[in-house]
């Protein structure tokens, strides 16, 4: 009981980290940077994906660890996660860990797409640069020893059979 009575008031006092712009640049910048690199053409800020991976952030902080929210909970769409200790890293920060992803990446046919042949290795990144993707919405949250990032993608990428670009 005490146990689920602390997992609430962590829940309800878990509040985003930035809002609006202060992450939407920084995100969408980065994203289309690297986008821009590939040549594939850029992503598109979507609102409605940015207040549900907003809810999703919310609760990853709550719960102190990642897991990807339930496909069926997020049709047609990707997601990437990131966490870290709280208020040590800057939005574009935590963005940067998917794109270091970069190092292993192997352009090809989705998944056989990382250098080592171990496609996860490389899937926030892959996400990222999917050519197919036109939209991603993204949200921040944290609770007392965590900053979460949540970012989902229109449509999904890392479609098994398909070229990442």
């Amino acid at each position: 009981m005490r146990r689920s009575i602390l997992l609430l008031l962590t829940l309800l006092t878990a509040a985003p980290l930035a809002r609006g712009a202060d992450i939407q640049k920084p995100i969408l910048d980065g994203h289309n940077a690297e986008r821009r690199a590939v040549g594939v053409p850029p992503v598109a800020w979507d609102d409605a994906l940015a207040s549900q991976a907003a809810t999703w952030a919310r609760h990853l902080a709550a719960l102190g660890r990642l897991e990807h929210s339930a496909a069926a909970d997020r049709p047609g769409e990707g997601e990437n996660l990131w966490m870290g200790t709280a208020g040590a890293y800057a939005p574009a920060q935590m963005a940067a860990g998917w794109t270091a992803e970069k190092a292993d990446f192997a352009n090809g046919v989705f998944p056989d797409v990382a250098r080592d042949g171990h496609w996860r290795a490389v899937g926030h990144y892959t996400q990222m640069i999917w050519r197919g993707t036109t939209k991603i919405g993204c949200a921040t949250a944290s609770s007392p020893a965590w900053d979460v990032l949540v970012c989902r993608y229109a449509p999904a990428g890392n479609m098994v059979g398909e070229w990442v670009y």
